[in-house]
């Protein structure tokens, strides 16, 4: 089992230049040194998960329009996330009815990356 994951949590997307921060927005009352303990329904765009940096994915309609117009030449553009699904993890313990999130949890983009957790958030405070 992983560690759990907060608010404030770094995360990274395959397709993404730079590091993004997850945002808890599904449950506010159970914390974890001193922060919302996240969930594996943590995910929407923007609101939860945050953009990472330059997006680099041919499927990202704005990559694809700003590489054709460059003749080719691959052009990142802003990243705007867009979650598929929930974020998957293995066994974790039930926060506000709902699974919590381990650092372990991957996420899909529908623009081809994955999105993961790079620091869960709370300083190494563990179960």
């Amino acid at each position: 089992m992983g560690l759990p994951v907060v608010g404030g949590a770094t995360i990274q997307c395959t397709m993404g230049l730079a590091p993004g921060t997850l945002n808890v927005t599904s449950q506010l009352k159970v914390t974890l040194a001193g922060a919302p303990a996240a969930t594996i329904n943590d995910t929407a765009p923007i609101a939860n998960v945050g953009p990472c940096g330059m997006c680099t994915s041919m499927a990202n309609p704005t990559v694809a329009s700003a590489t054709a117009a460059a003749l080719g030449v691959l052009t990142p553009m802003p990243c705007v996330p867009s979650p598929v699904g929930v974020w998957i993890c293995g066994p974790a313990p039930m926060i506000a009815g709902q699974p919590s999130l381990t650092n372990d949890a991957t996420l899909v983009c529908a623009y081809g990356g994955t999105i993961r957790i790079l620091a869960p958030g709370q300083g190494g405070v563990l179960y």
